[in-house]
Formats: C-alpha cells, structure tokens, sequence
C-alpha cells in the first residue's frame, strides 16, 4: 500500500499543472435554477427481474443556453422508494459514454440491501443520443460489420483503410447531426442531469456513476457542488488525461490484463492443454491472431475481430473460461465453432452498439483536444504497440474518428473541489479500463473525499458484484453517510475476490457471459 500511496501523493502535486480550465459558459451561478419542467409522469414498465420499475420521459432543451429553442426527449426509469424515510434521487450512470442506463437503476435497487435502496428514488437514464432517448444517434450503421481490416497498420494500405474507415464514419456523423453534435457532450449531458433532478422536485441529487459516469459526477459536482448530496464513484476514469491520453495509457493496462489471462489459462494446462509458460500461451494467442488475419472464422472473426472478442477479459475475469475454451479449441482441435460464439456473445455489434459508439464518438471527440495531425497518432501509437500489442492499435481506430470530427472540442473540465460533502470512491489496483492512478488522482482533487481500494482487484466495475467488504462500505455511505477514513492515502483496503476456476463442464463455460453488473456495464469505458 505504500507504493499506492505515493501514487496518490503524487497525484495531489502533479495535479494543478494538468487539468484545463472550466471551459467558458460551463459554470453556471449557483443560485441558477433550471427551468423547472412539467411533473413527470411515472407509468409502470415492469419486468419480470424488475416488477416495481416505472418509466418517463423528460423535455430538454438541445443547447441548455438556448432554453427557448430546440428540445429533445431524455428516457428515465426509477425504483420508487417503499421506506418511510426517504432520502431523495439516487441517480445511476453505467458509464460509456453512450451506456444505456435504464436497467441499471432495477440492477442498482435489488443488489443493494434491501433496507437501504428502499429509502431512494433509483433513477436511471439514457443519455441524450442514447437508447430511447430521442433523437438516438446512429451515424454509420453497420460500421463494425466484418471483417474489418486488420487494425496493425502493417503495410500502408492497411493503415489507409483504416484511416478511411475513420474519416467515414466522422463524415457521416456530420452529414446526418450537424445541428445535434455540438450539444452532445459531457457538460449537456451533466445539465440533463441536473434538469432530472429539478424535474423530481429535489433539492439536491444523489449520485452513483460507473466508468465513464465517474467522470459525469466530477463534473457535475464541479458545477452544482451545492447540489450533491452523496458522491459515489466507481471505477475511476482520470481526468487530467481527456481524452487521448486515458486512451494510451489504457493500452498499457489492458496488455497487462490480456497477460494475466495467458497465465490463468497456463495455470489450468490440464485443462485447457494450450501450456503451462505463459509467453508460449501467448505466442500461441498471437498465432491464433496471424492465422485468423488469412483466413477468418466462419468468414467473419478475423483479426481485428479476435481482438474484439478478447478485450471484455480485461475488464471482467468471469469471462476468461468462454474464451480460454474458444482458444482451446481453435489451437487444439481445429475447431473454431467456440470462437464464433464467443465473438457473437461478447463482440459482434448490433444496432444499439452502433447507437452506442455514435454516442462514444460523438461525446468523446466533442469533449476533448485530440491531435488533428494523424503523423502523431501513428509515432504515438507505433510506440505504444511497442510496449503494449494487445490493444493499441484497437484502441486508436476505435477513437480515430476524432482526428477528423467536424465538431470543435469544449475542452476538458477541472474538477478539482473543495465545496463537496464527503464523496466516495471505489477503485480496483488493475482495473484495465479505468487504471489506477485515475483513482488516486480524483481522491486529491475531491477534497474530503473517501478512496475504498480493492487490492489485487482484476475488474471494471467492483461494487455491487460480489464483493461483501466493498458493499458494506457503499451501503454504510447511503445509510448515513458514513466514510472510512485512513491516515495513508487510502482510506480501506478489501481483498479482491477470488479468479474464477474452469468449469466442470464446457457447457458451463458456453454459458458464463459475466455477471449481471457487466453486463449492464458494457465495454469500451
């Protein structure tokens, strides 16, 4: 731990120098209400997991400094509370950007004790562009369709096809939104919210965000720090790193976890069969990779295909049997039929996928500076790849179109605060998608606040997913606001839970697609 506290220390000097500005207009006067909207009106949508859910639709303005002008629907959800002591809006975001948030308020209210999620509103939403929310965004439908070229720009006609397909895509998103993307963004969509909490009559807003929706919270509570009641974020994205930093130094990280995974299977030889040296499983991987590149499985899971289908590894280990066996299968008996199926349960892309990326693309390429001179995306990425050949060049084309958006960034936020009451905050030591060091940094920029470590911690997304030591703090925190606090930087410390085993059976690994949590989470943030 001591070295994770240095991280944070570190965190806390480095920070003043790296984060930008609030953009101009982006911080309204505190005293700025928002034009309260019509009462919602809650109509039943049950479930048969979630009997008590209730949906509604809110009316938002597209441009929230033109109130008068252009509006657009947000979808809701909510888990009305039962318990006579009613402690507001718990307002849920699973992250993204571009995650669906209207199952998660049902998962959030029934994970949580029953006598806690009992005294809340759990909303949760779309956001704009998203889902049900209208207008949805789509701007190139079937843009993952395979096989797509190989995503290691090893000749220069690889690397052009590539660079097209991004360039595509932002010239579609032009073409069919250009009066809705400069409104699609981070700092909207943290007015929407603030728009959700007027609407329900509250004074204040309580917050739960995953991921990407860490970063909606910081945000949120840098601009309407007298209305945040309770904090809790988990999964941390750091954001003196908006947007393309974060992105590289994901690579790192999910190489790291893409190892870990080439271990595991290596430990379970008897198993899988595949060796008990980690690198040669590895080297094997990466065979199975140069042999997919000539000819894809079921003429659909090519290269850049397997790569999709293996990176939800890294951000949830409970799907490492499926895709151990896939492996297995395809090395060992010629058999690619597993790796078919993983690809179409964990990566082929449908129509909300697509919706999802437009989103993804759309908020990230808006939020941030990104290098408009490809020449420093590829001597950044080539150099990456270096060091990390899993990811990288997976990740640049997913957030390529950037390089070419027609949107002008807003610019990240500063979300340095000390006006909040105590936050809490919850990190994994080698979560992938949102590393560490995003963990201790907002602990230092959040003054007062609590950072709940999960130590050894493989996951994406630790709360509410099966760790007792890291529920109980969350729910001490909703009950009454209680914190831990520590006298080294971090504030509590919880075992991670256990890897998982390879099942008894294949048919069990066919079905182990991950918990309920990352399901709902997503991947890509």
């Amino acid at each position: 731990m001591n070295q994770r506290a240095a991280v944070l220390c570190a965190a806390a000097v480095v920070v003043a120098g790296t984060v930008t500005a609030v953009p101009a207009g982006a911080s309204p006067s505190h005293s700025a209400e928002p034009a309260r909207a019509a009462a919602l009106s809650w109509k039943g949508c049950a479930t048969t997991a979630q009997p008590k859910l209730q949906c509604a639709s809110l009316e938002v303005p597209l441009d929230h400094e033109q109130p008068g002008g252009k509006r657009i629907t947000l979808a809701l959800s909510r888990v009305p509370h039962t318990s006579k002591t009613y402690q507001g809006p718990l307002l849920v975001n699973p992250g993204g950007p571009g995650g669906r948030g209207l199952s998660l308020a049902g998962f959030v209210a029934s994970a949580l004790p029953k006598a806690v999620s009992a005294q809340y509103d759990v909303i949760g939403f779309d956001p704009r562009g998203v889902g049900r929310s209208t207008p949805a965004l789509d701007c190139r439908p079937g843009h993952f369709g395979s096989v797509r070229p190989d995503s290691v720009p090893a000749t220069e006609a690889i690397e052009q096809a590539n660079v097209a397909r991004a360039k595509s895509f932002a010239a579609a998103c032009a073409k069919k939104y250009a009066s809705v993307l400069p409104h699609i963004d981070t700092l909207s969509t943290v007015r929407d919210m603030d728009a959700i909490r007027a609407a329900v009559g509250a004074r204040q807003l309580n917050y739960f965000g995953y991921s990407y929706g860490t970063y909606l919270g910081a945000v949120y509570a840098k601009l309407y720090p007298q209305r945040v009641r309770r904090l809790v974020l988990d999964s941390i994205v750091d954001p003196t790193g908006v947007w393309y930093e974060d992105n590289l130094a994901q690579d790192l990280a999910f190489n790291d976890r893409h190892r870990a995974l080439m271990a595991w299977i290596a430990k379970y030889d008897e198993t899988y069969r595949l060796g008990t040296d980690p690198a040669r499983v590895e080297t094997k991987w990466y065979a199975m990779r140069a042999a997919l590149a000539e000819k894809p499985a079921d003429g659909r899971v090519g290269a850049s295909e397997l790569e999709d289908t293996f990176l939800p590894g890294g951000y949830y280990n409970g799907y490492w049997p499926h895709l151990a066996e896939a492996f297995a299968a395809y090395v060992n008996g010629k058999d690619d039929g597993p790796l078919v199926e993983a690809y179409e349960n964990l990566a082929a892309v449908d129509a909300a996928g697509d919706n999802g990326y437009s989103v993804y693309t759309s908020v990230q390429c808006r939020d941030a500076f990104w290098p408009r001179d490809w020449d420093e995306w590829r001597t950044d990425n080539w150099s990456m790849y270096e060091k990390a050949p899993f990811m990288t060049w997976s990740n640049a084309w997913y957030n390529a179109p950037c390089a070419f958006w027609p949107t002008e960034p807003a610019g990240p936020v500063n979300v340095i605060n000390g006006e909040l009451p105590p936050a809490l905050l919850f990190q994994a030591t080698n979560d992938a998608a949102t590393p560490y060091e995003g963990g201790a940094t907002v602990h230092a920029l959040l003054r007062g606040s609590s950072l709940v470590v999960e130590e050894g911690g493989q996951n994406h997304g630790v709360t509410l997913s099966g760790n007792a030591c890291l529920d109980k703090h969350l729910a001490a925190y909703l009950t009454d606001g209680t914190v831990p606090r520590g006298s080294s930087g971090v504030d509590a410390v919880c075992k991670a839970q256990p890897e998982p085993k390879p099942p008894a059976a294949k048919v069990a690994a066919r079905n182990a697609h991950g918990s309920t949590l990352h399901g709902l989470l997503g991947f890509r943030g």
